[in-house]
């Protein structure tokens, strides 16, 4: 153990081996639904379809299996090499990008079977590019370089949105938010729901907005390990309360292994699918494909350096200069997963917001990670009991996170219009465009275009500069 101190530094950090075993466990079943949702999103959950092509099923098999291993890699990177208590998986958001961006295409052309499995496969071959570029950036130091010369109310301002962001995740997977037609969104229909006599449609907001209760009178009696038995608590309770039998069926692991093996980790090693890549017509032509890449880069660099500076900044894990410590290799580990998640057949790879809920519970060192990757390879074959837990035992974790992170926005500038701005639409565009590259781009462009327009333009703002123009030229090829 004296070993396994001075590597992760646990006592260096303040933390302990009992914490951060139970941090790697909140990680783990905060971001554990990504095993089923990343397949699903990848095809755009076309496979649960009536009449279905049987290529959608080969291809969520795949991607199952790849993303398990995908987050096992990245996460024991994040482990051992950058010893820092972050996960990494899929991306959401990225995935969805890649079945509108590859997939979708062949199902508007009429394209089954074959068809289809080349569109996952040329995406492939988009995302190892994209991920390879990431190495080149990370091993070079300029992608570090890249997130250090953000302006400071950006710096600030990130945490805070990425707080609201994963606080509104969580309210919608617990169902506390729901669709409006005419506000876009509303509180949970409980009196709908009642006067209905569907009173248990309601049931798991409730539960989730008591497990959050929970949580916080834990936290004020300061017990250890409050998200985690939030997570027990609330899952318990679900399946009492909703009459609901844990069942799951182990049938299909033979078949998800095959299908891997059949076009998952083959896909990149297609000659087909790198002419489908950069020629084919369903992705558009060379261009389309080069903006791909580029679109892909941006989204995962940001989403990563903005996942760093939320989670590192709540665990009090920065350097004098307001920089994640182990930056570089933080940044190195996510690219690096990046490349295998495209050879093993998924999309791109990220450092996971859910990071924060195991910080939340303690975890300062990589062993927090270990314990997470450990969770994650087992899911290759236990896959089903991650499944038992419902969204709304996760959801009070994602909420509580929020609330500690929402705090760093009060040590913005709001007396300086060239701070205020852009650090509150980088604020509030995260949650409302349901993306934290997006938030960080749109306050990088309000910061560039305010300083120009004060005349307070230095040299010092040259690079901000050139990451505002990448996102403007990202967001027209998005619209294009």
């Amino acid at each position: 153990m004296g070993r396994v101190d001075k590597f992760f530094k646990i006592t260096e950090r303040g933390s302990n081996v009992r914490t951060e075993i139970i941090a790697g466990l909140t990680t783990f079943f905060a971001m554990a639904y990504i095993v089923v949702t990343n397949p699903n999103q990848i095809v755009g959950f076309n496979h649960l379809s009536e009449g279905a092509d049987p290529a959608f099923g080969q291809i969520w098999n795949a991607v199952y299996v790849a993303s398990i291993l995908v987050a096992v890699i990245g996460t024991l990177l994040m482990a051992l090499y950058a010893r820092m208590p972050f996960a990494q998986a899929c991306g959401m958001g990225l995935n969805s990008f890649f079945f509108v961006s590859f997939i979708l295409p062949h199902i508007v052309e009429g394209d089954g079977g074959e068809g289809l499995v080349r569109g996952y496969q040329s995406g492939l071959v988009i995302i190892l590019v994209s991920g390879l570029i990431f190495m080149v950036l990370s091993l070079s130091g300029l992608r570090s370089r890249i997130a250090k010369a953000l302006p400071d109310c950006l710096k600030k301002a990130i945490p805070a949105g990425i707080g609201l962001f994963i606080a509104f995740l969580g309210f919608q997977n617990a169902g506390i938010l729901e669709d409006n037609e005419y506000t876009l969104l509303q509180f949970a229909d409980i009196h709908g729901a009642v006067a209905d006599g569907e009173f248990i449609r309601v049931v798991p907001a409730l539960l989730a907005l008591a497990g959050l209760i929970l949580i916080a009178v834990l936290e004020k009696f300061r017990v250890k390990g409050s998200v985690l038995i939030s997570i027990v608590s609330v899952t318990v309770l679900y399946y009492i309360t909703t009459w609901t039998v844990p069942s799951f069926d182990v049938s299909q692991i033979g078949q998800t292994f095959s299908d891997f093996g059949k076009i998952g980790i083959t896909g990149v090693f297609h000659g087909q699918a790198w002419a489908d890549a950069f020629t084919g017509e369903a992705i558009g032509g060379i261009f389309s494909a080069v903006m791909l890449v580029v679109t892909f880069c941006l989204v995962d660099m940001f989403d990563t350096i903005g996942t760093l500076y939320g989670t590192a900044s709540s665990a009090g894990m920065l350097d004098e200069s307001g920089d994640p410590i182990n930056v570089n290799e933080c940044m190195t580990c996510d690219s690096i997963a990046t490349v295998a998640g495209a050879v093993c057949g998924t999309s791109t790879c990220s450092t996971f917001v859910e990071s924060a809920s195991g910080v939340a519970a303690g975890g300062r060192t990589g062993l927090t990670s270990l314990v997470t990757a450990a969770c994650f390879a087992l899911c290759l074959f236990l896959s089903p009991l991650a499944s038992l837990v419902p969204a709304c035992a996760t959801a009070p974790s994602l909420i509580y996170v929020g609330v500690l992170m929402v705090k760093g926005f009060a040590k913005v500038d709001m007396d300086d219009m060239r701070s205020a701005v852009p650090a509150f639409l980088a604020f509030v565009m995260m949650p409302m465009t349901y993306s934290i590259s997006n938030g960080i781009g749109i306050g990088a462009i309000a910061y560039v275009i305010i300083t120009v327009f004060t005349g307070k333009y230095k040299k010092s703002d040259i690079p901000v500069t050139i990451i505002a123009a990448l996102f403007a030229l990202r967001f027209a090829a998005v619209t294009m």
